[in-house]
């Protein structure tokens, strides 16, 4: 077991020289950065060990130790029994032979990303980077490349931010199911892979009654602060886990080492949290797979997938579609949030040609009308229509889609932007937040346009402001641009 006392010591005084200490009323004096606020679109990649089988999900290594789950018998069938074939077994076919860190960033600046965020190491503890705390990592095996340090380098290049994320905090329970047989992962030969294996609580939401040890507590600082180190990321995502209070004051000392390198080293770094892990200042509130259903006071986040079935790369992928995550993005923008949509690449370094139709689609509805996305604020009331969006995580696969009554606003400066979520058959919009008698529209409009056609026709009276929509064919949003 290895010793961290002269890390973390190290860590300890790096903070002690900073502006920020890991006590939540200093943490609290943080300021979002501005990039961030601006920026509205970034993509997440979950890329590893597990796109090799590539088999229901990211989550193969647990589930494929779950005895009678559909993983542990499709790995019964396909590779035998897992004391002879485990996950370790999968690292030498995942070679990553056609990744290219240039082509990835170049499709990500085509799709309007503004950031990127790819996971360093995933909750299967095989890290994606070189380093010397963890023999299991992309340098040393599979790939034999530092494949976070090339895409830091790529995506910089293109002038898109760099940020990564961690799945550290969930590895301590990830290979629990294996316990309970002759599975293979208690031999000590590959301890440094599944272990040290903390079993996990009945319902993993269930966090509070997990009790991770000192030792795991601070393997998670000392790797998490190397990746600031060694990469200096302006985003920093961590998973669910770090709510458990043990974690806690250690996520609290790793927001403070981050903030101050950001200060020392004149990079706006932020990081993201899920439930109440830290307080609502201290980071920016993310939210997996959800939104919100108003306009939220500080900058938020939700990160959600192209695909519905998996964030990792497995066959049979269930695609959302391009408009509902263009519907998605102008939503949650005008709630003052911001889109992370993640892509999952094959064990080769491919990204499916659905994943890049998908991007690039939304590319082109960008370049036409990002202006009414990008260094926008929210109005006075995010939008109107008849559709029903919850606040909370998991819920974006369960509601209705949007309709053509459905309107989100933004602002950018004395310039009002009004996006119909999806295309009426006639062509007609109604904006009753526009009518002449509202409050919320007291000064007098003078001209609007959509973005990529021109002037539009329109009127307005004391219901609404009805706008008059060329009719081009496309099944995309549109957006109006009102002065």
């Amino acid at each position: 077991m290895k010793d961290y006392s002269l890390q973390v010591e190290r860590i300890e005084k790096a903070i002690e020289q900073g502006p920020f200490s890991d006590e939540l009323r200093s943490l609290e004096k943080y300021s979002c950065p501005e990039w961030y606020e601006n920026a509205k679109f970034g993509i997440f990649i979950h890329w590893g060990v597990y796109a090799v089988p590539a088999f229901n999900s990211e989550w193969y290594a647990r589930e494929m130790y779950q005895v009678g789950s559909l993983a542990y018998e499709h790995h019964l069938k396909m590779y035998g029994a897992h004391k002879e074939f485990g996950y370790k077994d999968f690292i030498p076919d995942f070679k990553a032979e056609k990744f290219d860190a240039s082509e990835w960033a170049g499709l990500f600046k085509a799709a309007g990303a503004k950031f990127v965020v790819p996971v360093a190491e995933h909750h299967d503890g095989f890290a994606m980077y070189q380093t010397e705390l963890n023999r299991w990592n992309s340098m040393d095996m599979g790939p034999k490349r530092d494949v976070i340090g090339e895409l830091a380098n790529a995506i910089r290049a293109e002038d898109m931010v760099f940020g990564l994320s961690s799945h550290r905090a969930e590895h301590y329970w990830f290979f629990d199911h294996g316990l309970g047989y002759d599975s293979g992962i208690d031999d000590p030969d590959y301890a440094d892979l599944y272990g040290p294996i903390m079993k996990g609580p009945s319902g993993l939401h269930r966090y509070q009654e997990a009790h991770p040890s000192k030792h795991m507590l601070e393997d998670w600082l000392v790797r998490t602060c190397e990746l600031v180190d060694k990469y200096q990321p302006s985003l920093v995502w961590f998973d669910w886990w770090v709510n458990n209070l043990a974690f806690r004051p250690y996520l609290r000392k790793f927001a403070a080492y981050l903030y101050n390198d950001g200060v020392t080293n004149n990079y706006g770094a932020a990081l993201n949290y899920k439930y109440d892990a830290l307080s609502p200042r201290a980071a920016v509130f993310d939210i997996e797979r959800g939104q919100m259903n108003e306009i939220y006071p500080l900058f938020w986040q939700n990160d959600t997938a192209i695909s519905k079935s998996s964030w990792g790369y497995t066959e049979n992928q269930v695609y959302k579609t391009s408009e509902s995550i263009v519907a998605d993005l102008i939503d949650v923008v005008s709630k003052n949030g911001a889109l992370l949509l993640n892509v999952g690449p094959r064990a080769d370094g491919t990204i499916p040609q659905k994943d890049q139709d998908i991007l690039r689609e939304i590319g082109s509805w960008l370049k036409v009308n990002g202006e009414a996305i990008y260094d926008t604020r929210p109005w006075t009331l995010y939008g109107e229509g008849p559709t029903k969006v919850a606040t909370g995580a998991f819920s974006d696969t369960h509601r209705s889609d949007f309709t053509s009554g459905d309107i989100r606003f933004t602002t950018n400066g004395d310039t009002l932007y009004a996006m119909p979520l999806a295309r009426s058959q006639d062509g007609v919009v109604r904006i009753f937040a526009l009518a002449k008698n509202s409050n919320h529209a007291p000064r007098e409009i003078t001209n609007i346009s959509m973005l990529g056609h021109g002037p539009v026709e329109w009127s307005q009276d004391n219901d609404a402001t009805t706008v008059f929509l060329p009719k081009n064919g496309s099944s995309m949003p549109c957006a109006l641009k009102i002065t």
